[in-house]
């Protein structure tokens, strides 16, 4: 298939394509990308192609090894373990202290993104997870956490949710937790963050980020896997 328009928009456009590629489990866990066959598809230069894997590299989607070229990074039980436990702990203190913290702003701003979200369907009519939801949620969280008056906070754990949208996706892909009440949780937050009860928010907090990484390296060690190569998606799951 061939892009068009300017080599920046043929840029965006590549790179829209082999992102939606990796986070709906089109393209797998260390799997090689290689540059002829890709500006062959496209229609385009190397240089239009390279730079939009190195996007992607930026966010940590590929991996870029000195005259090996791009590929899928790796996903292992024990980075999903490190960087669920790290967000864990970053995103508790950050509510904490925006529940202490937030104002009148904050809470309105809760009260819109929730809105947002829980209008906002989750999949498209293929079963695939809906990208304008996918931004809801972010920015859902986001707004939780904007209140802690803490703005190198605020990013650190930012990054660390993006890091974990490639695991999100692989875990809607392998696991079965279509029964998961998202709804209920997006307003627990919420209510408990509103009600100012630091506590139990956070208990609720730990347990809505914490049940899909568990979930997906429970599904690997059934599997002796420590890498997960997933299969081709099917049918309608859920994220976090």
């Amino acid at each position: 298939m061939g892009v068009t328009a300017t080599p920046a928009t043929r840029t965006e456009q590549v790179y829209e394509i082999l992102r939606g590629e990796l986070l709906n489990g089109v393209l797998h866990p260390s799997q090689k990308l290689k540059m002829v066959d890709l500006t062959e598809r496209f229609g385009v230069s190397q240089s239009v192609v390279r730079e939009a894997l190195t996007r992607l590299t930026e966010q940590g989607l590929l991996v870029a090894t000195p005259q090996r070229g791009f590929r899928v990074r790796d996903l292992s039980i024990e980075d999903i373990a490190e960087l669920t436990e790290t967000r864990i702990q970053i995103e508790s203190l950050a509510l904490r202290l925006a529940v202490e913290r937030g104002d009148l702003q904050w809470e309105t701003g809760i009260l819109a993104a929730h809105h947002r979200l829980e209008r906002t369907s989750v999949t498209r009519d293929d079963g695939t997870v809906s990208e304008d939801w996918t931004l809801q949620h972010r920015d859902f969280h986001q707004a939780l956490l904007t209140g802690c008056g803490n703005r190198r906070l605020e990013s650190v754990a930012t990054s660390l949710r993006d890091s974990a949208e490639l695991y999100r996706r692989w875990y809607w892909v392998l696991t079965d937790d279509h029964q998961r009440d998202l709804a209920r949780e997006h307003l627990q937050l919420k209510e408990l963050a509103l009600a100012r009860d630091a506590d139990r928010a956070i208990e609720v907090l730990t347990e809505h980020i914490d049940r899909a990484p568990s979930l997906l390296i429970t599904y690997a060690r059934e599997h002796g896997m420590d890498e997960l190569t997933p299969p081709a998606p099917q049918g309608q799951a859920q994220p976090r």
